[in-house]
């Protein structure tokens, strides 16, 4: 009963987490394409200048409503220790979708605007995995346990 019992604590708590993660990244999500596109076609800046702004943008909010509202209940190790690390990763999150823009534009020299927005897809995709995962595991901890104080055993005097 116990085991079932914490089975589901873990895995309501795990799609709680999801959910939110989901919400704030569908948000962060638009504030990332509709920047690139706003930047690329609007501004007529380049592909990737415009992506590394526009995902910069993004993180700040996505870090915003991670911290704030998905993993609020987490531990706080420090305002500098997480932002730093959060930006770290999303480093690596953008050098996965820049990796995939790139790779679309220069390799395959495939310019269009749909090529481009199915190359960020695919990047946002793989990028959003690793993030999930690397946040739980560096950004924001799982929130210590405090353990139970024992009540004090009776103690017989020695003879």
């Amino acid at each position: 009963m116990h085991f079932l019992r914490r089975t589901y604590e873990r895995v309501s708590g795990l799609v709680r987490e999801l959910s939110k993660f989901g919400i704030i990244g569908a948000i962060a999500f638009v504030i990332d394409t509709g920047g690139l596109n706003f930047l690329q076609y609007g501004l007529h800046w380049g592909t990737l200048t415009s992506k590394v702004v526009a995902t910069t943008v993004a993180a700040t909010f996505a870090y915003l409503g991670n911290r704030y509202w998905t993993f609020r209940h987490r531990e706080q190790s420090g305002l500098a220790r997480e932002y730093f690390l959060f930006f770290l990763l999303n480093g690596i999150g953008l050098l996965i979708g820049l990796l995939c823009i790139g790779f679309t534009r220069y390799t395959l020299e495939l310019t269009d605007p749909l090529s481009i927005n199915i190359a960020n897809l695919i990047g946002v995709g793989l990028g959003t995995l690793f993030r999930f995962w690397s946040y739980k595991k560096w950004v924001f901890l799982a929130a210590t346990e405090e353990v139970p104080k024992e009540l004090p055993t009776e103690v017989t005097p020695a003879h």
